[in-house]
């Protein structure tokens, strides 16, 4: 490797605020050196110094030569403890929360803006009935109805012996056996409930920093995020231009009082599930045999209260956005509690009138769950056509060529949540099926029981279709990406002037640069993906609704090939939904012991949970809530306590980190500090992906408001790439020109060995990052002279320890 260029040697005390990226990075790999002390923060997120560099600001002669580097390492916050594993649970429900924020820019609609979000709310509205129903079709219908009910069948389980109807016990009436299996759905939410209660007072219960001074931040209507109706009035009344863009707004990354108004209406909302699926079996009896009794009377009470709740839950959904454009340190204290304990309450109630002695009641068939199931595929279905033409009508006035799908992004990902939430929720029910049938095949009827829904049937027979339809993309990518890398040869030899050509050498760099432009073909597979989803999810409920029996079955008479196409179908897909539900308990199970595996699953987590929970509180909580602030706090005191220069260096994600933080910071501040990134999906990502918030202008925008920017990338890196921002008024393009990967075509004098392929990881090894990280700070404005006894925050004493 070549020696480093040489740091600027002017312009006084200089800090380099190093941010790393996915998979997280510990201090002594980032600063080089296995000597570090935590300087401030705590186990989760701090900030590290090598040890010679902890008096740094009192010897600032020692450091005019050079920066004094110090990093910030978050990987904790998604990856920290075995309990992470837990939010694997959580996917369906990262992946709603990211469609709200992938909205298309709004310049004065705001009516739309909102509306956009009351969809995306009800869609993960649903989602959370749909994980509750699907446990309820586990505990209460397979289990307590149907196996409990089967004599065969509870004779193979000794543990479901007190409940067998064959015993004639207390528990062995329908009532009473579904009042006790709703233990386990009520459970399963009220884990829900702590887990984003704990998270919450971890994470969004983090004041962001008030004790610097900042410039007034108007609501303007030109780009109002679905903030509450005070925030929209104040929108309305606001001039056409606002001083910050959305990040950089004062309650960005305070959203307290919206999860927690969530979290108390899904909670509410599944209890009121597991009430519901209660109230439904108990009237299905009830109906059949009316006596004018009080317990049918307190069964027509019991299920009017379901439906008054369930209404207020949709109201308190639909009713409050995010509120932006201020720091809401309020908490509907009444709302939060009395929703979620009433619900409970009436979940109790529920529950003893089921339990009442019915001697005549039998369970036979199944619970009326296809019903269920049905409905909320539909309104899912609905729900995202309804989001699509949303998302147009906000994409139309503004069409950018980058932008994902043409504004379709938010849709299709919530597509994406819907069927993530089928998956699990039929591969629970499957697998639990397969399990308590022995060796029959659920929906058959030639096994113990008669099996699930049969829509779950069907949805699951429609998985190795949808795998055949995404062949066809998968070929022409590779294809694509073949033909590629062979016309790309000519620009590597070309690139590095390569005299004397070795085709091996130049078709492996040809080869990666290829492959890292798949990622640029994601929109292509997510689109593919979610329309397919949409509309096999249409033909399977349309197919269970009409036939009333399962694939295997349900076309019994037609063509012999026909006919064993969808008994296939139905094996298969039986078998790869089931097979991938046990997938994902060994990957949780694996999470929760091996550090190494969960640091995996916390890559995951860097990317899904970057933004705050505005749709679905039960999502992974938003670690940026606690990294913005950290990062702007730090960058803040350090500047304001010494008047030095200061660039924060970003790799990767951190590098989204680094420019949400700046977004944050006083304008004084801004402008001592300049922004490298490295390895960047500012554009290339979030700026497709969520154009309302990391769009064109918004980029441009922070290339104004930071003192400089120099964005370094390489062609062979699938994540990072330019961030496109031109030169303008005075100011140089951010981007700099493309780093050859790898550093040296063949064997050199400087170069003996092989240089290897860098791709994403190692910018620090690239001689061009010195130069450039020289550069930004030659650009910074001198120091300003420092009043003795002057220490910035972080330095004291305490809160130190050895890294």
């Amino acid at each position: 490797m070549s020696p480093a260029t040489p740091d600027p040697k002017s312009g006084g005390a200089a800090l380099e605020l190093l941010v790393h990226g996915v998979g997280g990075a510990t201090a002594a790999d980032m600063l080089d050196d296995p000597r570090t002390v935590r300087v401030t923060g705590d186990r989760t997120a701090a900030m590290h110094r090598r040890r010679d560099d902890v008096d740094a600001e009192e010897h600032p002669e020692r450091y005019a030569e050079r920066p004094v580097p110090e990093a910030y390492c978050w990987s904790n916050l998604t990856s920290g403890n075995g309990a992470r594993a837990l939010w694997l649970l959580l996917l369906p429900f990262m992946v709603a929360n990211l469609a709200h924020w992938m909205r298309p820019p709004a310049q004065g609609r705001a009516r739309l803006v909102r509306l956009y979000g009351v969809i995306v709310r009800l869609v993960a509205l649903t989602l959370t009935v749909l994980l509750t129903a699907a446990a309820c079709e586990v505990a209460l219908d397979l289990t307590a109805w149907q196996c409990a009910g089967s004599a065969p069948c509870a004779g193979q389980r000794s543990w479901l012996g007190f409940l067998s109807a064959e015993r004639g016990g207390w528990w062995s009436q329908p009532g009473r056996r579904l009042a006790l299996a709703a233990v386990v759905p009520t459970a399963l939410v009220g884990l829900l409930w702590y887990l984003s209660n704990r998270t919450w007072s971890a994470y969004e219960a983090q004041r962001p920093p008030t004790g610097y001074e900042m410039e007034p931040a108007p609501a303007p209507a030109a780009d109002a995020a679905d903030t509450e109706a005070t925030d929209t009035e104040a929108a309305d009344a606001a001039p056409a231009t606002e001083l910050r863009p959305a990040l950089g707004r004062p309650g960005f990354w305070y959203g307290r009082r919206l999860v927690a108004r969530l979290r108390a209406a899904h909670t509410a909302a599944g209890f009121l599930t597991v009430a519901a699926a209660l109230a439904t079996a108990a009237a299905g009896h009830d109906d059949r045999a009316p006596d004018g009794s009080l317990r049918e009377a307190l069964g027509w009470v019991v299920q009017g209260a379901i439906t008054v709740l369930a209404v207020v839950v949709v109201v308190v959904v639909c009713r409050r956005g995010r509120s932006e454009y201020r720091l809401d340190l309020r908490i509907e204290r009444a709302l939060v509690s009395w929703l979620p304990a009433t619900s409970l309450l009436l979940l109790a109630l529920t529950a003893l009138h089921t339990g009442w002695s019915r001697p005549g009641w039998a369970s036979a068939g199944t619970l009326p769950g296809d019903a269920l199931f049905g409905t909320l595929t539909l309104a899912q279905g609905g729900l995202v056509v309804a989001l699509g033409v949303v998302a147009l009508l906000l994409h139309r006035p503004h069409r950018d060529p980058r932008t994902a799908l043409y504004g379709l992004g938010g849709p299709a990902v919530a597509m994406l949540a819907c069927a993530l939430g089928g998956v699990m929720s039929g591969g629970v029910a499957q697998r639990v099926a397969d399990w308590l049938d022995g060796p029959g095949t659920p929906g058959t009827g030639e096994g113990l029981i008669i099996g699930p829904p049969v829509l779950l049937s069907w949805q699951a027979s429609v998985i190795p279709v949808l795998l055949l339809l995404l062949l066809l993309p998968g070929a022409l990518l590779v294809a694509r990406t073949a033909l590629a890398s062979r016309r790309l040869r000519a620009d590597v030899e070309a690139d590095y002037g390569a005299g004397d050509p070795d085709p091996v050498r130049t078709g492996q760099i040809a080869a990666g640069r290829a492959r890292a432009g798949l990622t640029d073909s994601a929109p292509l597979l997510v689109g593919v993906i979610s329309g397919a989803t949409l509309l096999l999810g249409a033909a399977s409920v349309a197919g269970a609704w009409a036939s009333g029996n399962v694939p295997g079955r349900a076309f019994d008479g037609a063509h012999p090939a026909i006919a064993s196409t969808a008994t296939a179908a139905q094996a298969l897909g039986s078998w790869m939904i089931g097979f991938g539900f046990l997938l994902f308990v060994t990957w949780g199970r694996r999470a929760y012991k091996d550090p190494s595996a969960r640091r995996t699953i916390g890559i995951l987590w860097d990317v899904g949970t970057f933004w705050p929970r505005a749709a679905h509180p039960f999502a992974p909580p938003c670690y940026a809530e606690r990294a913005v602030p950290d990062l702007t706090w730090r960058m803040s005191s350090w500047t304001r306590g010494t008047g030095g220069r200061l660039v924060i260096s970003g790799h990767s994600q951190g590098s989204v980190l680094a420019a949400a933080a700046v977004w944050q910071l006083p304008p004084a501040t801004r402008g001592r500090v300049a922004l490298l990134t490295y390895g960047s999906p500012l554009e290339r990502l979030y700026g497709r992906w969520f154009p309302a918030y990391f769009g064109p202008e918004a980029l441009r925008g922070l290339n104004r408001t930071v003192h400089c920017w120099s964005n370094l990338h390489r062609a062979t890196d699938p994540i990072g790439g330019p961030v496109r921002v031109a030169a303008e008024a005075g100011r140089p393009a951010a981007d700099h020109p493309v780093l050859l990967d790898p550093v040296a075509y063949g064997r050199t004098r400087e170069h003996p060995l092989p240089e290897p392929i860098l791709g994403h990881s190692d910018y620090q090894a690239d001689p061009a990052f010195a130069t450039a990280r020289s550069a930004l700070l030659d650009r910074l404005p001198p120091a300003l002279p420092r009043q003795r006894g002057n220490r910035p925050a972080g330095q004291g004493s305490s809160g130190r320890s050895s890294g």
